[in-house]
């Protein structure tokens, strides 16, 4: 110990010339470079995780991070001088400190090269943000000419390596925006700001770029140079996933939409009838009536309430609905009749829920009051709806005051839609707007994680008698913590969309998210007049269908006018009517190998959708295959994305 104290005493004496210095801490150091001037922090929260904090300030910005609830656990480090750098090391890596310039170098325990930063790599632009003094800060690296990264969320640009891209992060439909990135030599690099940033390969650097920050502040992540490795540090210091019920496995059918319970409990007799299993249906958007009465969370919509006789319910009849039209009397008088019919025959029942409220809901009229909306466009278009605040606590708690009302109904899951959210005509100064967090620009990208969270959590808090399951259209780092899995967005029905879907689902599952899925046969059905006997659509919807059974939820999806129903595409003998019964079937048979992989997901920080960069690291061909996968470490998946027969 004496012996120790020498050293650093020497150590910090040595490092304190020319201005810069560095201080041994608990979990790492303290260091100051003199030219520029730049304060940092090495800061070990396990052998595995380090954070590296730099910043122009005197001392470390005070600052949230909404995905990380890993405390720093006591690290064995040890400490070695070299000249103006220092190593220190712990059981999985060293991290080498130049403190002239405040470089960082990460190696393995062999003494192998992993990652290192560029020299003068972190760089901040004052600017104003809002209300306070901040910047635009950045950080590079160097990685090697051919090494491949993953990662960097659900992007639609059909690329499974993200080398020599310059990607624009900010959420949206179809693009969830994850500032991440994973190497094949198996590390990974989270950059801790959820505000509107950008990612940039080059030749020359690999980087992070934010709006707004107040620091760089990033984290390494090495276990054992796998991928495994590198998720399982990823749930160590976001949460690990949760537990999905074994119905949520099985097959989903859902459309754009049900309008009545009649129609809603007529398909899920239809497949009954057919003797096709089925253990999830869905309740699209507008239970709740027209758009000014968005996301109501409460069945308005006369349809649904037996009130089509009734003047005043039909103003709530959904936008362009004909309130003359004729309907047969109803078989189901309210939607607490649906909901347990749907269970009385061995179904369960996910619902539409959304992140932005109409100007004639309760809730838009409380949360205007508490100031906690943002007030910018979003959908549906010309509606006057705005989107909530979900990093304000008491409109968390407000949100679900209201969404309670379903959930005693013995609604089975929630589908948060928009958790982007939806930005209609988007200006500059939308992103000005202050959250209890900070501007919108601040902390846009947290949005999805935060809103699931607070649902989460207060579900959580009210009853444990079933498993919390959202499935929600964004996500950031750590979603799996909160009971959520995403989907794509809604993407186009057609040949290259649905082969960009894999990479985008595999780069999502290297962020340490397991549970994912798309809409099969895609959403909107334009290239096919949205005719589901055209003969060319329904071989893609076959293709993609198959291609389901082999994903985390097989879930069937389109929108209107389009419809889906496997007896809309034939009956028994004909071609696409077998071809989708014959790989429910499979889906079913499978259920025990899925629902294994599920339990390995949680128990062993296991991932269901494996792409080969996981099982075949030294095969440079097979990791950068953009279209194959296992699934679980039995299953080979290598979906057909070429038309063969129209």
């Amino acid at each position: 110990m004496k012996k120790e104290i020498l050293f650093l005493a020497a150590l910090a004496t040595c490092l304190s010339s020319f201005g810069q210095t560095f201080e041994k801490t608990a979990q790492g150091g303290k260091f100051q470079t003199a030219q520029p001037t730049l304060n940092g922090e090495v800061i070990f929260y396990s052998p595995s995780i380090v954070r590296i904090v730099k910043y122009p300030s005197a001392e470390m910005p005070e600052k949230k991070s909404y995905p990380v609830i890993k405390t720093p656990e006591k690290v064995e480090i040890s400490y070695k001088q070299n000249g103006n750098t220092v190593c220190m090391t712990s059981g999985k890596m060293t991290v080498t400190l130049d403190v002239v310039t405040g470089k960082v170098t990460y190696t393995d325990l062999k003494g192998e090269t992993l990652l290192k930063e560029k020299v003068e790599g972190t760089n901040f632009i004052p600017r104003k943000d809002v209300n306070r003094d901040a910047f635009t800060v950045s950080q590079a690296f160097s990685l090697e000419p051919e090494e491949a990264i993953y990662g960097l969320g659900q992007r639609q640009s059909g690329a499974m390596n993200h080398r020599n891209q310059q990607i624009h992060l900010s959420n949206g439909n179809t693009n969830i925006c994850i500032p991440y990135f994973t190497s094949e030599k198996g590390y990974g690099v989270y950059w801790d700001n959820p505000g509107i940033s950008d990612f940039s390969d080059t030749p020359y650097e690999t980087s992070f770029s934010s709006q707004v920050g107040l620091c760089s502040d990033y984290y390494f992540l090495y276990e054992d140079g796998t991928q495994d490795g590198v998720i399982a540090c990823i749930r160590d210091l976001t949460g690990k996933a949760t537990m999905f019920p074994l119905w949520t496995m099985g097959y989903w059918q859902c459309r754009e939409r049900y309008k009545s319970p009649d129609e809603l409990c007529g398909v899920l007799d239809k497949y009954r009838k057919l003797q096709i299993p089925l253990d999830g249906i869905v309740q699209d958007w507008q239970y709740w009536g027209c758009d000014s009465n968005w996301n109501a969370m409460k069945f308005v919509n006369p349809r649904y309430i037996n009130k089509m006789d009734d003047k005043e319910a039909l103003r709530y009849l959904p936008n362009g609905e004909d309130k003359n039209a004729r309907y047969p009397k109803p078989r189901f008088k309210s939607p607490e009749e649906m909901v347990e019919y749907v269970h009385k025959n061995n179904a369960h029942l996910m619902i539409s829920v959304w992140a932005s409220f109409g100007p004639w809901t309760d809730q838009f009229k409380e949360l205007d009051k508490m100031g906690a909306l943002l007030k910018f466009e979003t959908w549906p278009p010309k509606s006057g709806a705005h989107p909530y605040d979900p990093f304000n606590k008491d409109a968390r708690d407000l949100y679900w005051r209201y969404l309670s009302h379903l959930h005693k109904m013995n609604i089975d899951a929630w589908w948060t839609d928009s958790t982007e959210p939806d930005h209609l005509n988007p200006k500059e100064s939308d992103f000005d707007l202050m959250t209890a967090d900070g501007s919108f620009r601040s902390v846009h990208n947290a949005f999805p994680l935060d809103h699931n969270r607070g649902i989460y959590e207060h579900q959580r808090a009210v009853s444990d008698d079933k498993r919390v399951f959202q499935m929600t259209r964004s996500g950031y780092l750590g979603q799996q913590h909160y009971g959520a899995l995403s989907w794509s967005g809604d993407v186009v029905s057609s040949w290259d969309v649905l082969r960009q879907q894999i990479p985008a689902g595999l780069n999502y599952t290297l962020c340490g998210i397991p549970f994912w899925n798309t809409d099969l046969g895609g959403f909107f059905g334009w290239e096919y007049n949205n005719d589901c006997t055209n003969v060319a659509y329904q071989e893609l919807h076959v293709r993609w269908f198959q291609w389901g059974c082999f994903m985390p939820l097989m879930r069937n999806h389109c929108s209107s006018p389009m419809m889906n129903e496997i007896d809309l595409f034939g009956k028994e003998g004909d071609w696409a009517y077998d071809a989708q019964k014959r790989i429910i079937e499979l889906r079913y048979r499978l259920l025990p190998y899925i629902y294994s992989l599920d339990g390995a997901v949680v128990q062993e920080d296991g991932t269901m959708m494996r792409p080969l960069v996981m099982d075949f690291a030294n095969d440079r061909k097979a990791i950068l295959l953009d279209d194959e996968y296992m699934f679980g470490k039995n299953i080979l998946v290598c979906p057909v994305t070429e038309p063969l027969y129209t």
